[in-house]
């Protein structure tokens, strides 16, 4: 049967992805089962998207419940789940106006159009990113994308953005002309492997951005919704040192929905009526289906203190790699965490590896045949981006399949 799905694959869907020959029938809380019968424990939860695990009971329920009472019905009406949801994001952040998109690659066109909007009277468009962020794969989404790979093949690119040093607050001093709006960041950069930002560095971006009249535009796709351990991952990087720290706009996706697509961007007080009607939407955004499934996501993890879980988790992973990577220094380079975004810097030779491919796609490789999901990144990454909800006892398992998979690979 598997092999029978990945022919007709190979016939008949776009060949966008390199797809591992995995073929996922079905999945459980933290496990998922192939068409074969295999078990594997998901620690790569589809790239930090399943907060909750897999078929979540109460997602189910809520999903069942909506659906058949209201799927959708455009945003030219109003609807009490969008108005909740809006306000259960806005009381997180502070006093704002949220618009609802589909997908994280859209919460930055939503951002990348608030800023020329916001710049237009002066002629100001250009907008500073990181090198090596990641801000999705639209037109825009890549010319904002701080990686040479993924704008291969697509010139000309939309024009106005420049990058800089991730982490250096001079570079992007000097990068400021007089076309400058704006600055967008990730608070970390998790397709390059989990860099998170400075405290110093945050502080400085907001307090440049006041000086020189630019928005602050905060990129929490795949950093947001709890996985630091708080809401977005500012908060959780500036602890005792937020204050009155706010961007000017935050971009949310993958666990917003669970599982379910969906996006949002929270736009501050002060620049909420900047995208006036007519100015952007989405026949999608914010449908009721979606918005169900969001607020229950919000209020499970408020129930069950997952944000704490993710904070008591991550460092449970973290001593238990440290100790692994002890005994293996020459497999392990480095591991970069903050809650459950962990990214582990392999090395080492292994014989058993070709050449021409990442290494990072080979450890992942050798560890789905040990029964476990985690996610490639960069050349010779493997991030952990787990359920918000891992027990100890899951989070136990997935180090000793990651310590059987060096040792098998090294002996």
């Amino acid at each position: 049967m598997s092999q029978e799905i990945k022919d007709r694959f190979k016939q008949f869907v776009a060949p966008t992805y390199g797809r591992f020959p995995i073929t996922l029938d079905r999945g459980e809380g933290a496990y998922v089962w192939d068409t074969d019968g295999k078990r594997y424990l998901d620690l790569g939860g589809g790239i930090a998207v399943n907060c909750l695990g897999h078929a979540h009971p109460e997602i189910s329920q809520v999903l069942a419940e909506q659906s058949s009472r209201l799927m959708h019905c455009t945003n030219f009406y109003h609807f009490d789940g969008q108005a909740k949801l809006a306000e259960n994001l806005a009381k997180r952040l502070g006093q704002g106006r949220v618009f609802f998109c589909n997908s994280g690659a859209e919460s930055s066109e939503v951002m990348i159009k608030l800023s020329r909007r916001f710049g237009q009277a002066e002629g100001r468009f250009e907008v500073i990113t990181a090198e090596n962020s990641f801000h999705g794969r639209t037109m825009a989404g890549i010319s904002a994308t701080g990686q040479a790979k993924v704008k291969d093949g697509f010139a000309p690119l939309l024009p106005g953005f420049s990058h800089v040093p991730f982490n250096d607050l001079d570079a992007v001093r000097a990068a400021i002309t007089p076309a400058t709006v704006a600055m967008m960041i990730e608070g970390v950069q998790g397709e390059s492997g989990i860099r998170p930002a400075s405290a110093e560095y945050l502080l400085g971006l907001r307090e440049l951005c006041n000086e020189k009249n630019l928005l602050l535009l905060w990129d929490g796709v795949q950093c947001g919704h709890f996985r630091t351990g708080s809401f977005q991952s500012f908060q959780a990087i500036l602890g005792d040192q937020l204050g009155d720290f706010l961007p000017d706009a935050v971009g949310m996706a993958k666990s917003l929905g669970g599982g379910f697509p969906m996006g949002a961007v929270w736009i501050s007080e002060k620049h909420a009526d900047v995208l006036g009607p007519g100015t952007h939407g989405s026949t999608f955004g914010g449908n009721p289906l979606a918005c169900a499934v969001a607020n229950k996501i919000l209020e499970i993890i408020d129930r069950d203190a997952l944000a704490q879980n993710a904070i008591e988790m991550g460092r449970f992973l973290v001593e238990g790699l440290t100790a692994i990577q002890q005994k293996h220094p020459d497999e392990i380079r480095e591991i970069r965490s903050i809650g459950l975004l962990i990214g582990i810097e392999m090395g080492g030779e292994v014989p058993s590896f070709d050449d021409k491919k990442p290494a990072s796609v080979q450890w992942v490789s050798a560890l789905h045949e040990a029964g476990m999901l985690t996610i490639p990144a960069g050349q010779s990454v493997v991030r952990f981006l787990p359920a918000l909800n891992l027990t100890q006892a899951e989070a136990a398992e997935g180090l000793g399949l990651f310590e059987q998979t060096i040792e098998k690979l090294t002996a």
